[in-house]
């Protein structure tokens, strides 16, 4: 490798270590919807089997897997690190120049920004990976268009990270037909449809809908006074004000932001001569278009109906995510832009500078910690004894002592073996919005039918019955759980999909995979007929 190839790579990997360090300590970093544990169980609800709307599929089965041959917290912290340095080396790569420094720009722009803070900060860690991968999806589709050969390995490869989860996959899908052109659009489109099928086919089969109070709940806000609209321009504009960096409210930003987008726009024109950058554009501000629909007049009525009346249309709620397809055209773009000025390294300077509270792990937001030695007690009670938990209080989220009071999600489900019942609705801003797991619901009512045991957890905010209580027989008592017996209790019957189509589902996901493993690396690819010369 080239010196300079070894200034790309060794610029990646210290953004990467800026943003992470303290994740390297031991321990888990537990952030909203970010949990890991040291074994996630492997269960039907991994695979897209389970009563709930498969949200998790196929990330859970994959970090299932992986925790069987190493700890999860080594799982996490490669996935983490992963995430800024292939962002960053992507996008550095993409740019077509010989200029490090340019590439530099690339690097930053794309993994330094507020998407990927705001997105790190909510525990979004597999929307992020599907971001990361973007960059490399899009290296891909160029090859398939300019007929490179085994183009279609690489880019079934390349959007591994993505499809672990529905929008990670639908941004890597959205990508590559905008790089590959129309010819191979049909190949393309094949390939996102099957690679998605572990998530598609079981979300289909379950034919949930989501509450449509989540439209305005996880619509994009205003982090300035530019409003939502420079927000969302800008790479931010998250719902969750908690998670929101405090130089977003810099004064200057909105102001920066339109000329960081102006200059972007003048990079893109002399990108285009070198680059197929306009279809990338196109799905950028179609990105943006979706993220700020809630904030427009009338986005609301229409989101609202399809929501309540279209299965999977839930995933148009928290729209801010599809601005990840604005950040490549951008950070090209403006690395395109500086490409002749001698001072650009100043621009990844200022990038930096516009939002230092992503450094050192959002400054103590993802410091790790154990789990309390009461976790591993009740696992060893519950292995190899049949019957659900149900997890109180009622609440899909935590705030424990043991994390500072950070708010996470219940690592119950990914901890305890078998399968665990967890209240999923959700209090955003003063409004409930409705889960979509049936058994919660029943829970909610003081049903325990199905279940055979339950789990309370100590030292979270959270009301638990205590006449409910005195009804079961406690069988674990420490200082952070208790775990009682669900006398009498009989087995849940099974209410999810139809296995068939979702394990041919993944059969078919596998297959593909394997045979681009195959026709890369193995002679079989080498057989192919050459193409003719026109």
């Amino acid at each position: 490798m080239r010196p300079n190839g070894l200034t790309l790579y060794a610029t990646c990997a210290a953004l990467a270590l800026a943003a992470l360090a303290p994740v390297l300590s031991p321990g888990y970093a537990l952030v909203y919807d970010m949990v890991f544990t040291p074994e996630q169980p492997l269960n039907a609800a991994a695979f897209g089997l389970g009563d709930a709307l498969p949200r998790a599929v196929p990330v859970d089965a994959v970090v299932a897997l992986l925790t069987q041959v190493v700890p999860g917290q080594v799982v996490q912290k490669v996935a983490l690190l992963a995430i800024v340095f292939a962002g960053a080396l992507g996008a550095g790569l993409l740019v077509p120049t010989e200029k490090t420094g340019v590439r530099i720009v690339a690097a930053v722009a794309y993994s330094w920004n507020a998407y990927v803070a705001e997105r790190l900060f909510i525990g979004h860690w597999t929307l992020l990976l599907g971001y990361a991968a973007l960059p490399w999806v899009a290296m891909a589709g160029l090859r398939m268009r300019e007929d490179q050969p085994h183009a279609w390995t690489r880019l079934v490869l390349a959007s591994l990270p993505a499809v672990l989860s529905a929008p990670g996959g639908i941004l890597a899908l959205g990508t590559a037909l905008a790089t590959a052109g129309r010819r191979r659009a049909g190949q393309v489109l094949a390939i996102g449809v099957v690679l998605n099928a572990p998530w598609w086919v079981p979300s289909l089969l379950h034919n949930g809908l989501s509450d449509p109070a989540g439209v305005e709940a996880f619509s994009a806000r205003a982090e300035n006074w530019g409003g939502p609209v420079l927000s969302v321009l800008g790479l931010g504009g998250i719902w969750n004000a908690e998670v929101v960096p405090a130089s977003r409210a810099n004064p200057a930003l909105p102001v920066i932001t339109l000329l960081l987008l102006g200059t972007a726009v003048l990079g893109l024109r002399q990108l285009a001569k070198r680059l197929p950058v306009w279809p990338l554009a196109g799905l950028g501000v179609l990105g943006a278009v979706l993220a700020l629909i809630a904030v427009l007049p009338g986005g609301v009525v229409v989101l609202e109906a399809l929501i309540e009346h279209v299965p999977g249309a839930g995933l148009l709620r928290d729209g801010q995510k599809w601005v990840a397809w604005l950040a490549l055209p951008f950070a090209l773009g403006l690395a395109a832009a500086v490409e002749r000025l001698r001072a650009r390294l100043l621009v990844a300077v200022l990038l930096l500078g516009l939002l230092p509270d992503l450094v050192w792990g959002g400054l103590g937001r993802l410091d790790p910690v154990d789990y309390p030695a009461d976790w591993a007690a009740v696992r060893e009670e519950l292995v190899g004894r049949p019957g659900d938990v149900a997890v109180y209080p009622l609440s899909a989220f935590r705030r424990f002592d043991w994390n500072d009071r950070r708010t996470q999600l219940d690592p119950a489900p990914r901890f305890l073996p078998g399968a665990t019942v967890v209240d999923d609705s959700l209090s955003v801003g003063g409004k409930v919005v409705a889960g979509e797991d049936p058994r919660a619901a029943r829970l909610r009512g003081g049903d325990l039918t199905g279940i055979g045991w339950v789990l309370v957890e100590r030292g979270t905010p959270g009301r638990v019955d205590e006449n409910l209580l005195a009804r079961l027989e406690k069988v674990h008592d420490g200082p952070d759980l208790t775990l009682y017996r669900v006398p009498g209790a009989a087995p849940a019957e099974p209410n999810g999909p139809s296995a068939a189509p979702v394990v041919l589902a993944w059969i078919a996901a596998g297959s593909l995979i394997g045979a681009s493993l195959l026709w890369r690396w193995l002679p079989v690819g080498r057989f192919a007929a050459p193409r003719r010369e026109e």
